[in-house]
Parts: C-alpha cells; sequence; structure tokens
C-alpha cells in the first residue's frame, strides 16, 4: 500500500576534496627533476531536483541520509584526482526547504529546478601547482576541504489553483472525483481522507488544479484532527472553496456555523509562504441538494451567505447539478488571479564586486579570553582546513599566507602581543610575529621550516627589525612570493 508523505528531515552531507600530493619527478639522469604533485578532485555536490513525476517524499522517510561522492587525491606525474560525483535528490513541485530551526531555505517550484543543498569541498593543491620562485620544490602539499554538511526540513505543499475546505465527510472528495480524473477514497465516515489529492479540471481553454485536503475541525490550526499537517497544502491556492453538507444530521451544526468554524480556522492559521489565507478568494458550496431537505435548507440560508460576500453554488455531486456553473465560475477567478501576478521576468546575474577596502577577514577580541583575539573569514578559515599541520614547511606556507593577507598587521593594531591567544576556526594558537610574507624566512629542508625551531622563534621580532633597514641575505623577496587563492 502506498504512502503519502509531505514533512521529512534529511541529512545531506556533500563530498570531501581529495587531498594535494608533495611528488618530486624521477626519472634516469634526472634524480630532482622538480615537482610534479597533483591536485585533488573537489567534491560533489548534494542537489535537490524538482521532478514532476514525483509526488511525495516518501523516499526520504525510508532514506534520510545523502552523501555525495568524495574527490580522489592527487598522484605523481601532475594527475589530478577525479571530481567525486555530484548527487541528485528528486524532490515533488511545491517542496519548501527549511533549516531544523524553522529558517526558510528555499521554495523549489517549477520543473528543473536545483538547489545545491550542500556543496563539496575544493580539492587540496599539489606540490607542482604550489612551487614558485620562492619555493622551487615544495616539500607539502595542501589537503582537500571537507563537503558541507546540513540537516534539512523538507515540507510538501501542494501546487493547486483551487483548494477544497470542509468538515469531514462534506462531499469535497466527491466533488473533486466528479470534476477531474481524480480516484480519491470516498465513504461515509469521518477522516475518508488522509492525504491530500490533486485533480486537473477544464473549463473551456482554461486548465487548472484543484486540491482535496482531509476534513478540518474547529481547533485545526491547532494541531486537532488533521487539519495542521494539510493546511499547508492550500498555502498557494489562488481560491478557496468551502464545500458545506446541506444533509448533515449531527447536533449543533449548520451551514452557516460551519463556514464561521472554516473562517476562525483560516484566520488562526499562519502560513509561512504567502498571505493570510483568511484574505485568500473565497467560494461556497452548498453540497447534497439532490436531497429534498438538503436542498430546502440552502435555499433558506443562501441570502445569508451572500450577504457576507461570498458568491454561492448549490451543487449535487449525485446528480452532477451546479457542476458546470461552478466550473467556469472558479475558471474566472483562476484567470484573474494569474493575470494579477506579475509576469516571471528572465533571471538576471548580478554581479556585487568585492569593496577595495574589504580585507577578507576581521579580527575582534575574544570575549572568553583576556588578551585573547579571534580571527574571522572565510579565507583564513578555507586556509586553516586545508593545512597539514603534521609538515612544519605547510605550516610556515600557513603563516606566509596570513601574513600576505594582513591579520598579523591588524593583530598589532587591535593591540596584541607575542603569546596572545588566537582563535581561527578550530585552530588555536600562542601568536608569535613573525615576518610578512616569509620575506626574512631562511631557506631550509623540505617539509620544514626555520621559523618553527625554538632559536628562530626568539629571534623573529628582531628580524623583522632588521628587515626594514635592509634586505637579510638567503630570504624570500615579496616579489619572490605567490599567493594562491
Amino acid at each position: 500500500m502506498s504512502r503519502f508523505v509531505d514533512r521529512v528531515v534529511i541529512h545531506v552531507a556533500a563530498g570531501d576534496g581529495g587531498n594535494g600530493v608533495a611528488s618530486v619527478h624521477r626519472e634516469k639522469f634526472k634524480p630532482l627533476g622538480g615537482p610534479d604533485g597533483g591536485n585533488g578532485g573537489r567534491g560533489g555536490d548534494v542537489v535537490l531536483v524538482v521532478d514532476s513525476q514525483v509526488h511525495t517524499l516518501l523516499d526520504f522517510h525510508f532514506r534520510p541520509n545523502a552523501t555525495a561522492g568524495n574527490g580522489k587525491g592527487g598522484q605523481g606525474g601532475n594527475r589530478d584526482g577525479a571530481n567525486g560525483a555530484d548527487l541528485e535528490l528528486r524532490v515533488p513541485d511545491g517542496t519548501v526547504v527549511l533549516t531544523e530551526s524553522g529558517d526558510l531555505v528555499a521554495d523549489l517550484t517549477g520543473e528543473g529546478t536545483r538547489l545545491v543543498a550542500a556543496q563539496g569541498g575544493r580539492g587540496g593543491l599539489g606540490n607542482a601547482s604550489l612551487a614558485s620562485k620562492a619555493r622551487k620544490a615544495p616539500g607539502f602539499a595542501l589537503l582537500g576541504e571537507p563537503g558541507e554538511a546540513h540537516n534539512l526540513v523538507l515540507e510538501l505543499k501542494s501546487v493547486a489553483d483551487v483548494g477544497l475546505l470542509g468538515f469531514p465527510s462534506a462531499g469535497k472528495s466527491s466533488l473533486i472525483s466528479v470534476l477531474s480524473a481524480a480516484k480519491p477514497k470516498i465513504a461515509d465516515y469521518p477522516f475518508t481522507t488522509l492525504v491530500p489529492n490533486l485533480g486537473v479540471i477544464t473549463a473551456g481553454e482554461t486548465i487548472f488544479t484543484m486540491a482535496d485536503v482531509p476534513g478540518l475541525i474547529p481547533g485545526a490550526s491547532e494541531g486537532k484532527g488533521l487539519g495542521l499537517d494539510f493546511l499547508r497544502h492550500i498555502e498557494r491556492c489562488a481560491v478557496l472553496v468551502h464545500v458545506v453538507d446541506c444533509a448533515t444530521y449531527e447536533p449543533g451544526r449548520d451551514p452557516l456555523s460551519d463556514i464561521d468554524a472554516l473562517e476562525t480556522e483560516l484566520a488562526e492559521y499562519t502560513p509561512s509562504l504567502a498571505g493570510d489565507l483568511a484574505e485568500r478568494p473565497r467560494v461556497v458550496v452548498l453540497n447534497k441538494i439532490d436531497l429534498p431537505e438538503a436542498r430546502e435548507l440552502a435555499e433558506l440560508v443562501r441570502a445569508d451567505v451572500e450577504a457576507r460576500g461570498l458568491p454561492v453554488f448549490e451543487v449535487s455531486t449525485a446528480s452532477r447539478e451546479g457542476l458546470r456553473e461552478l466550473t467556469f465560475a472558479l475558471a474566472r477567478v483562476v484567470e484573474e488571479y494569474r493575470a494579477s501576478r506579475p509576469k516571471q521576468e528572465a533571471t538576471r546575474i548580478v554581479l556585487r564586486p568585492t569593496a577595495v577596502d574589504d580585507a577578507g577577514f576581521t579580527v575582534v577580541e575574544d570575549p572568553e579570553t583576556p588578551g585573547g583575539f579571534l580571527v574571522h573569514g572565510e579565507r583564513p578559515l578555507r586556509w586553516i582546513r586545508q593545512t597539514d599541520f603534521t609538515n612544519d614547511e605547510a605550516v610556515g606556507y600557513l603563516a606566509d599566507r596570513l601574513a600576505r593577507l594582513g591579520v598579523e598587521d591588524v593583530l598589532v593594531k587591535k593591540g596584541a602581543v607575542p603569546g596572545a591567544q588566537v582563535t581561527i576556526g578550530d585552530l588555536v594558537f600562542d601568536w608569535e610575529p613573525t615576518t610578512p610574507a616569509g620575506i626574512a624566512m631562511t631557506m631550509s629542508g623540505r617539509g620544514t621550516d626555520a621559523r618553527l625551531e625554538p632559536m628562530n622563534r626568539v629571534g623573529a621580532a628582531e628580524r623583522l627589525a632588521a628587515k626594514k633597514s635592509r634586505r637579510i641575505p638567503g630570504s624570500y623577496a615579496d616579489e619572490d612570493f605567490e599567493e594562491d587563492e
């Protein structure tokens, strides 16, 4: 038996980027032929794609975890790693993507609409890409970035032009079954309809869709009955139809009280996408007039309903009386709604260049650590994730990148002193002033960095002062350092 699922929580994890590799070309008579380490491949993305052939979120109910492929590591011989495979998840038209806290991420409507739910990590650069005049044979490579991972809430909100509302057994399912080819379950007991039903209706040259949601009862907007779970399916409707049972024998119920109860639920329900439901165009359908007593009651209350400014139609799904007039009236309202909506313009790409004074990072005082500082910014965080901290040369390269970016200069202006605790992402270290961009860094062996040796750490500040007056022999000049983005 098929199931209808319209709300799920899924975990999406993009692929990790592959690591770069540190390799040196070797062949006969060329024992040191230069660096030839390839780059790591990009991690795969997790993408949500609207598919008109998908009508429920059932697949995600049974398989809530989605993981894209990881990028492959680079290899020697300048061979880059393969990119990870993207993972496309097919979702129904009208799927709303939310964060766990309820913040709207995207409203996916329209065949083929795509959303990158989790972006794959970048691949790390191999030492061939890191080579420069300053570092002719780097003994390190960059690590691949981890892919994004999120917990997302998917909610299905039916895309229909007309929404049918009413008490249980008011005749909504019967109405949609005779107006369209939809075949909902019909029975003479309350809450026969447990899931929304969609039907396509043709009236002249107008084609529109109709949604039949489970019956509402007083308190539905607060979670009673089934209304709260399915009121979201009428949020997108152009017109709401109150289907009123004129043949009910329930004590305390009559057409006017039923309409009042439905109006109250609409007013108290707060949709997340579009406007107040109580302000939507509404039509009242007095149903089951094939029964003599129901016809008398419909004629009796018609004037009172029209006095409220609501169009009224008396119909019978059994005898098909009044259905043609109702269908064309709904088509006119839908056409007016479509004409009032702004026309969709072609997608425009807006370029927003980075401000000339945007350093790409910020430095603030750490409120939890006296004398400490926090460094925020996408580039520093990315560089931290790409650094192999078991390799001293890689750590030195990170220090050069941060210095080149201006992090050390800002720390000095903020009043940082040697030994101050600095936090960048998950990295916490005691800051020691170094020379900018490795200007005073002496040559050292592959995989090592002289600045990380205890004796050289002590004299870092003195070397920085000396550089201002002269260039230290054997050091890297500014023009020799090539910044890698």
